[in-house]
């Protein structure tokens, strides 16, 4: 058989690459459950008509078929290309099950049969946070999804020595209202417009609002001075007031705007930013809505971002509003990888290669192995019986820090060598414990 040809835009990790990716899936679910987010998986497949229904008309959806249908049979079914319609079709199906707010955490991979370029691939992992509720969904959730959203980074930072991170907020209040008090009518075309100001510029966006939508100049000009403001502070306030603009709406996104500020600032200073360009141009963002960069590695884009939506699902009698985050794992993780920016420190969780001395006392070998693993300690049995020699390079081509030599004669222990220092010692299985570090791979940032 020929090697196969790899696909583009489906990324396939190593061993000590897929430890890395783990462990910021670990590190992520285990703060979203601190935030009290309840694990749930979804399936792979909607129908077509599910995936259209939630204002996204520009991914490209792959479409499922069997390969013996008859000829005429149409499924109608695609793979998702993100978490937040399943949920929102799972929300409905489940409602009489479930406790509102409803709080979930799903990390699941989706697709898309977009162009693959870095960051941007036709299969990838995202992390999603979201709160739901029935009929009304308190303000100050936005916040508790902002909260838990920096908490997940922060912890990526501080336990794997990601990037830290800048989130960038607006309020699709605070930007409608803006444009209502100017007079535009046609305000999700504006949004549409201005989200594109970090691609094309601020004057680019100024002139397709004129030549797009109509705009007077001075209004285009009024819509692009309000996507200029970014502080990192309340201050913003006064800068869209000092622009003349008036509005209920206005005021109103303003006000939720700047609580959002005060509070991250309180908890997660100097991480927040609010940057009135940030537009998130999906139909179906109500409110808060946020992008979040890694700092220094900008070149990326958003690699977290969501929103407030006021109707995530609807059954006709039942509105179920929410607000939720979702981080792109593969997103960040496999360009860091690919730039050899981290790496494991081993390529395997095996962390004692216990020796073999023959075949005959092989058995001997499992046992040990046997009590190690009871105790946690991950161990796997050498796979031949080489000299111990070739054992000892066996363990360290594999990044296996230490080599336990249960030789007759040493009773119920053995001898356990740190391949790292060189050190020997005698050690019984029932009560060695490995060096804290080494107890499983470590995740590090190439270059410390």
């Amino acid at each position: 058989m020929a090697r196969p040809k790899p696909l583009s835009g489906y990324p396939e990790l190593l061993p000590a690459d897929r430890i890395i990716e783990q462990r910021v899936i670990e590190v992520l679910g285990g703060v979203f459950e601190r935030h009290g987010f309840g694990s749930i998986e979804t399936r792979a497949v909607e129908p077509l008509a599910v995936l259209a229904g939630k204002g996204e008309v520009d991914k490209e959806v792959y479409v499922i078929r069997r390969l013996h249908a008859e000829q005429d049979a149409v499924d109608e079914l695609g793979l998702h290309y993100d978490l937040t319609v399943p949920f929102a079709r799972y929300v409905l199906e489940n409602a009489g099950h479930l406790q509102f707010p409803f709080r979930r955490y799903q990390i699941q991979p989706v697709w898309r049969g977009e162009r693959p370029q870095e960051g941007r691939y036709r299969q990838f992992t995202q992390a999603d946070i979201d709160i739901v509720g029935a009929d009304t969904l308190a303000d100050h959730h936005d916040i508790e999804i902002v909260l838990a959203a920096l908490d997940g980074f922060e912890r990526l930072h501080t336990e794997l020595g990601f990037p830290p991170v800048v989130m960038r907020v607006n309020n699709r209040k605070l930007s409608e209202g803006f444009y209502r008090g100017l007079g535009i009518e046609d305000t999700a075309g504006v949004l549409r417009i201005v989200d594109k100001i970090d691609k094309i510029g601020p004057d680019k966006v100024a002139e397709q609002l004129v030549s797009d939508l109509g705009l007077p100049t001075e209004a285009a000009a009024q819509c692009v001075a309000l996507a200029g403001i970014r502080v990192g502070d309340e201050s913003f306030v006064d800068q869209v007031r000092a622009l003349g603009v008036t509005s209920d709406l206005l005021d109103e996104g303003l006000a939720l705007l700047a609580e959002l500020v005060r509070a991250a600032n309180t908890l997660a200073p100097g991480r927040v930013v609010a940057d009135l360009s940030i537009a998130r141009g999906l139909d179906y963002y109500t409110g808060t809505v946020f992008e979040t960069e890694l700092s220094g590695l900008e070149s990326l884009g958003s690699v977290g971002s969501g929103g407030r939506y006021d109707e995530l699902a609807n059954d006709g009698k039942r509105t179920y509003p929410g607000v939720g985050f979702s981080f792109g794992i593969s997103r960040m993780v496999v360009p860091m990888i690919n730039k050899g920016l981290y790496r494991a420190s081993r390529s395997v969780p095996t962390c004692v290669l216990v020796a073999v001395d023959d075949e005959e006392s092989r058995g001997r070998a499992i046992e040990v192995a046997t009590q190690l693993r009871a105790r946690g300690i991950a161990c796997e049995v050498a796979p031949k019986a080489d000299k111990f020699g070739k054992q000892i390079r066996y363990a360290d081509r594999r990044g296996i820090p230490y080599v336990w030599f249960s030789s007759a004669g040493t009773g119920a222990g053995g001898e356990v060598k740190d391949i790292t220092t060189g050190v020997q010692v005698f050690a019984d299985p029932a009560t060695w414990e490995p060096e804290p570090d080494a107890v499983r791979p470590q995740v590090m940032r190439n270059g410390d």
